[in-house]
């Protein structure tokens, strides 16, 4: 069968890999967006995808939107069937009716729950305990298409959104593969969406900040979900304080919401319920560092963060 391959973040590179490597797809192109600035002098540098495209010599076709004189050029690929993994742009029916099989679209959530551009880390941020990814056929609408298969993954007590999205980008690979496989052969059953909606909006800086009225959970839940991305932060004297991994401790008392304390070596602060463990700690135009360490030097204890 015959690809093409939509995809741009670091997510979308092992189900590429998985697709390049299998013996019964070849893909003919893959579609990233454009350049874009990194780092801290801004350098324009191609997408992850883009990368592993050109490493393996496939052609790239880069955009930030598909329009009429984009879907020309898919379609003169010859392509069978496209796979999207994360693009990062709408596609419209003009092109999903480009290609004979349409679109098959790999996403990080059991459809119809966190349709959106954040699922992994909005589940997270809601406490859930299992992640999941979904391959369906690809509409108009946000992630509504019919789904093919899914797959089902655990939440672990360590895992951030980074390493639950790094783990299913893999696990769910060959479910992309099969259902590519089933869709061109004519043996795939997408059933529609059923159950609760919910959904996933791209995190904002201010989906990061620390709320600690929230309970001590609610905390550790939020500070899973944006990272490593954006990162979790909280204002100490008006300035940023970015913060690392921390532990729920519902049975510490006796702390107002945002207040530190320093007991048996951790910090801890008080939240609207509870307190939680602050692990690392970085501090506005400075390294991240070890909490203890941090609030020792700098004498911590007693101030309230916000």
């Amino acid at each position: 069968m015959k690809i093409l391959y939509a995809g741009t973040p670091a997510v979308a590179v092992p189900p590429l890999v998985h697709l390049a490597e299998r013996p019964d797809a070849e893909i003919v192109g893959v579609l990233t967006r454009t350049d874009a600035p990194v780092g801290r002098r801004r350098v324009l540098t191609p997408s992850p995808v883009a990368q592993e495209a050109e490493r393996r010599g496939l052609p790239v076709l880069k955009a930030n939107r598909v329009d009429a004189a984009l879907t020309g050029r898919l379609r003169e690929l010859g392509a069978d069937v496209a796979a999207v993994v994360a693009y990062g742009a709408l596609v419209p029916r003009e092109a999903l009716e480009a290609l004979p099989h349409g679109w098959v679209n790999l996403h990080f959530s059991l459809l119809p729950r966190w349709r959106g551009a954040a699922p992994v880390q909005r589940a997270l941020m809601a406490g859930e305990t299992v992640a999941g990814a979904s391959t369906f056929l690809l509409e108009t609408g946000m992630d509504t298409g019919p789904v093919i298969a899914t797959t089902t993954d655990p939440v672990r007590p360590e895992d951030t959104a980074g390493t639950v999205l790094d783990r299913l980008s893999r696990t769910a690979a060959p479910l992309l593969a099969d259902s590519l496989r089933a869709v061109v052969d004519g043996t795939a059953r997408p059933e529609p969406q059923h159950g609760e909606v919910t959904l996933a909006p791209k995190l904002t800086g201010e989906d990061a900040r620390v709320r600690w009225d929230e309970p001590a959970a609610a905390v550790a839940a939020r500070v899973r979900g944006v990272s490593p991305e954006p990162g979790a932060w909280t204002l100490l004297d008006g300035r940023r304080l970015k913060l690392g991994r921390v532990e729920p401790r519902p049975d510490e008392h006796g702390l107002a919401p945002g207040e530190c304390a320093l007991r048996d070596g951790s910090v801890l602060v008080g939240t609207g319920a509870g307190a939680v463990r602050l692990t690392e700690v970085q501090p506005a135009g400075k390294k991240a560092m070890d909490a203890a360490a941090w609030a020792r030097g700098t004498g911590t204890a007693g101030v309230v963060l916000g």
